[in-house]
């Protein structure tokens, strides 16, 4: 069993469950890379994320610096607690 799982629920919008950890957030960052450059508009919902750290919080931040350089967007639902807390100690949550 897989300590994350990236789903493909079409037209941009994703689901992202598991853990969102040191251990986990290089191998989402590379199960991303091939999906999300197909939409103008991504949407992402963390609902079923179980463990976030500070390694999360940055690939949030990447997943948004990519977007941009792409012209993209992407938008967060169901933000874990845990991330928005590091986010705002971080003064970074105006990014997400």
């Amino acid at each position: 069993m897989s300590d994350f799982e990236l789903i493909d629920n079409g037209d941009g919008r994703f689901a992202l469950k598991g853990d969102m950890s040191f251990r986990t957030a290089d191998r989402i960052l590379k199960a991303s890379e091939s999906v999300f450059g197909k939409y103008p508009s991504l949407h992402v919902d963390m609902s079923g994320v179980a463990k976030a750290d500070s390694a999360g919080l940055a690939l949030l931040l990447e997943w948004k610096a990519q977007a941009s350089q792409s012209n993209a967007e992407i938008h967060y639902e169901a933000v874990p607690d845990s991330l928005a807390a590091i986010a705002i100690t971080s003064e970074v949550s105006d990014l997400l």
